[in-house]
């Protein structure tokens, strides 16, 4: 598993995914179970949509300095 989820889009999966399962406990619905698919994709750093669509938002590597 390479990483194909940046910074930026982990924030959000985090923080949404957070929000999601939160709304779930306070509104007492099995719903907030799906928050749990953008925490783990941003906890994990990969996204298996985003492989077959060729997609990553992380940052490209510099060939010449490995940064």
């Amino acid at each position: 598993m390479k990483a194909n989820v940046g910074g930026v889009d982990k924030t959000v999966r985090i923080v949404a995914g957070l929000a999601i399962i939160g709304l779930g406990f306070i509104f007492k619905s099995w719903w907030g179970a799906v928050g749990i698919i953008p925490l783990a994709t941003g906890l994990l750093n990969f996204c298996p949509a985003y492989c077959p669509l060729g997609i990553s938002t992380c940052r490209r590597e510099d060939k010449k300095t490995g940064q």
